[in-house]
């Protein structure tokens, strides 16, 4: 059996839905920073039945807000001296910035480089974000 062993500060992103942790792994560019990072795929689980985990050895400065929009059930446990101190449940953000393209293609977002994507949540019981240049209506897709 492989075993992975704990890490002393940093975070763990869990309870990932199989097959989804990849995703996530690419969203966040952790193939880019310097720490140590363990991706588990299709771990078992008592609740979930499999799961994917990341570690992230030594670094927490990372925007997670694209987490609620790939998977509502995800945790994040922040880890210090080995011990975890915080323990945050992902929500759908209220307002996102630069995680996704406007799906408008005349926006200024597609042609402006300085113009940055920035969208608010519309409550309309569908995860659809309102642009906040154009106002056209885009629904996340992983």
């Amino acid at each position: 059996m492989l075993e992975v062993t704990g890490i002393k500060k940093g975070i763990v992103i869990d309870h990932i839905a199989a097959g989804k942790g990849l995703k996530i792994f690419e969203k966040l560019s952790l193939h880019e920073i310097s720490s140590t990072v363990v991706l588990l795929m299709n771990v078992p689980s008592k609740t979930i039945g499999a799961k994917d985990i990341i570690k992230v050895q030594d670094h927490i400065d990372l925007d997670l807000n694209i987490l609620g929009l790939i998977d509502e059930n995800i945790t994040v446990n922040v880890i210090d001296k080995g011990i975890v101190i915080d323990k945050k449940q992902v929500e759908i953000p209220h307002t996102v910035k630069g995680l996704f393209k406007c799906k408008n293609p005349r926006c200024i977002t597609w042609v402006d480089d300085y113009a940055e994507s920035e969208f608010t949540l519309v409550p309309n019981g569908k995860i659809q974000y309102q642009c906040h240049y154009c106002e056209e209506l885009t629904e996340y897709k992983l």
